[in-house]
């Protein structure tokens, strides 16, 4: 059953959600795992060469502790860990994909082309 909100509990609610995906570089990381990919410490390390690796094993920690991402490890040596977006966090893609297009459309509104908005 869908909950019903109001605008208290709805704004509780999406402050609750922001808590999960804050983090300079959680989101950054997602999009990286997305499509089912699945990704070593290395290859992120690779893919966010910004990122140290004390913070992305911070933000690894983090968003797997949330259920978010799921972590694989094979016992070998030396050791294996493998990341992935658990299903829960798979069903973020659309929102984020939503937010994607909503940044595209202030380009759009806000280029020259376009007429500004009437008051």
């Amino acid at each position: 059953m869908r909950k019903t909100y109001t605008a208290t509990t709805a704004a509780e609610g999406v402050e609750d959600v922001l808590q999960l995906l804050e983090g300079r570089w959680k989101l950054l990381i997602l999009f990286h795992l997305f499509g089912g990919q699945v990704q070593r410490f290395s290859d992120l390390e690779k893919l966010i060469p910004a990122i140290s690796q004390k913070m992305l094993a911070q933000q690894l920690r983090q968003l797997e502790a949330d259920g978010i991402v799921a972590r694989k490890m094979y016992p070998q040596i030396p050791p294996k860990v493998e990341y992935s977006m658990t299903t829960w966090g798979q069903a973020l893609c659309p929102a984020l994909d939503a937010l994607l297009k909503w940044a595209e459309q202030r380009e759009e509104l806000t280029s020259p082309d376009s007429q500004a908005p009437a008051n």
